[in-house]
């Protein structure tokens, strides 16, 4: 396994002095947002894709750092019922398709979308039932119509360009939001569909994440490091569905934290072990979006505590196997 961050992190800072400071922390890889929501603020394919210098300049101040791409992340809605929003994040999946050729990346992170309730929504519809029937009914228009037909195309698209993962964060508010979504689509679009797998939205839904893991295997594509604390004050009172801003910390029932901030260490150090049991050996990618710290602050204290528990994923000799 690789230690990663990914780079919105650094969005006050330039991309060298990002890749200095990941040097120096013995960092050696970075998942690099190149649309859609993480933006294109160190690498805007806009600024590369007709110009091969730039790209030879790109790879030569990563290897200046000694440090590599891991994959490219442009989460988005491309099925939006808006059709100019959808198209947006539609190019920008495309741009990083491209991109992603041309520096020899071969993993895409985004999430699945989300459309309307029917051809006649102007907004996307995350339905959590099955009744009033109402919600089936459209469950099944967005499934059928919409999302397996779109990733049906789009992939097939970036294969075009050397993609063999397209990574999906299960992230709720999009169709795919737990394990048993983006096995759905996999099995309906084939298996360059998996998981970015963000234990930070599955710890709020109640869902064990070795659970997850073990349930995942190899179609587990990419991980964010990312925690969750749960108060058990509000989510007791309240339950777990909270639309409360997450900048209202203390009346919500769950917050995103630092890594070791809503977990401890044997709750991280069993997520990588159930990592490693399932062949997973990738980017282990840390996001920050801890509203109680600065952002190099909860980066550091994330790169620490996760130096302490990863597995580097070397092959070893055991003589007693």
């Amino acid at each position: 396994m690789k230690l990663s961050v990914f780079s919105p992190v650094f969005n006050g800072n330039t991309l060298e002095e990002a890749l200095m400071f990941l040097n120096k922390h013995g960092v050696k890889s970075i998942e690099m947002g190149t649309g859609g929501f993480p933006g294109t603020k160190h690498v805007n394919p806009d600024d590369y894709l007709n110009d091969d210098k730039k790209v030879d300049e790109l790879l030569s101040l990563l290897k200046k750092y000694d440090v590599e791409i891991c994959a490219l992340s442009c989460h988005g809605n491309a099925i939006h019922p808006d059709k100019e929003i959808a198209r947006k994040f539609h190019e920008d999946f495309e741009k990083t398709c491209k991109l992603a050729k041309k520096l020899g990346i071969e993993t895409i992170i985004t999430f699945s979308g989300c459309p309307g309730g029917s051809k006649e929504d102007k907004t996307p519809n995350w339905i959590t039932c099955p009744w009033p029937k109402d919600f089936s009914v459209s469950l099944d228009y967005q499934w059928n119509e919409v999302l397996i037909p779109y990733w049906k195309t789009a992939s097939e698209f970036a294969k075009e360009y050397g993609i063999k993962k397209i990574a999906f964060e299960l992230h709720p508010g999009f169709c795919v939001y737990n394990p048993e979504t983006l096995l759905k689509l996999r099995s309906a679009v084939g298996d360059i569909i998996g998981a970015n797998l963000d234990p930070s939205h599955l710890f709020w839904q109640g869902i064990d994440i070795n659970y997850a893991i073990r349930k995942l295997g190899d179609a587990i594509y990419h991980f964010h490091a990312k925690d969750t604390k749960i108060d058990d004050i509000n989510t007791k009172t309240y339950g777990v569905l909270d639309t409360k801003t997450y900048a209202d910390e203390i009346n919500r029932s769950w917050i995103f934290r630092t890594v070791g901030y809503g977990h401890s260490y044997d709750v991280w150090k069993d997520i990588i072990s159930s990592l490693r049991l399932v062949g997973y050996n990738g980017a282990i990618s840390i996001e920050h979006e801890d509203t109680l710290m600065a952002p190099m602050e909860g980066l550091t204290k994330a790169i620490e505590f996760l130096k302490d528990v990863i597995i580097d994923g070397s092959t070893t000799d055991a003589w007693w196997v």
